[in-house]
């Protein structure tokens, strides 16, 4: 599956077991894909390899006939057994110069950044996105740095040409100002996860990209 990469990261649910509700999270996930998700990333911290990766095999096959991506969060194991479209590490995870080395070329890889210092060593790793985190406080994920801000954000998108997708804290009261200060695209998590009807949010967000965005340079995986 070829993609534009940078049509693919526009809206991006991050999924979260804890934030559905009750829900099945092969539901949510249809929902907001056809609501207009353009990218998935299965995050679990909790789960055995074995469910793991029955999980991502069963949202990688859910996914495929709507040509939207699966990203796996930190495991390259998981990632290649599934046949994941991309992977996204945190600063703690896999060196991406090693994940690059195990990944087919046509798996893009994502890396979180909390800091300038983060940003700037990013410049000579093998990555195709950043993923600026937090840019607000959430209580989805409590153990990140300080929030960027959007001032912090836009120092971002001055020091680096690659894709930027924003995550922390984003809903539909401040998804418009995170995109004029420099993001790509949009991370969702409670916004949809938890949302009463995931479609309908989802269809709220991709509103937003009505107006094309601006040509980065970032071409097709």
């Amino acid at each position: 599956m070829t993609i534009d990469l940078r049509d693919a990261l526009r809206l991006y649910l991050v999924t979260d077991q804890q934030a559905l509700r009750g829900r099945s999270l092969t539901d949510v996930v249809l929902q907001a894909v056809q609501g207009g998700v353009t990218c998935v990333q299965l995050r679990e911290k909790t789960a055995s390899t074995r469910d793991f990766v029955a999980l991502a095999c069963a949202l990688n096959a859910l996914l495929k006939p709507y040509r939207v991506p699966l990203v796996i969060n930190d495991r390259i194991d998981v990632a290649l057994a599934c046949g994941a479209r991309g992977v996204h590490l945190g600063q703690s995870d896999m060196p991406a110069a090693q994940a690059r080395q195990l990944l087919a070329p046509e798996v893009f890889i994502g890396l979180s950044v909390e800091s300038p210092d983060d940003v700037r060593r990013a410049a000579v790793e093998p990555v195709d996105y950043l993923g600026v985190s937090p840019v607000f406080a959430t209580p989805t994920k409590t153990d990140t740095a300080p929030p960027w801000g959007l001032a912090g954000l836009r120092q971002v998108r001055t020091m680096t040409d690659l894709p930027l997708v924003a995550i922390g804290g984003i809903d539909l009261h401040n998804a418009a100002d995170v995109l004029d200060a420099g993001a790509h695209g949009l991370a969702v998590v409670s916004a949809l996860c938890s949302a009463d009807d995931p479609r309908a949010a989802a269809q709220s967000f991709r509103a937003l990209f009505a107006q094309p965005l601006p040509s980065d340079g970032c071409g097709c995986l």
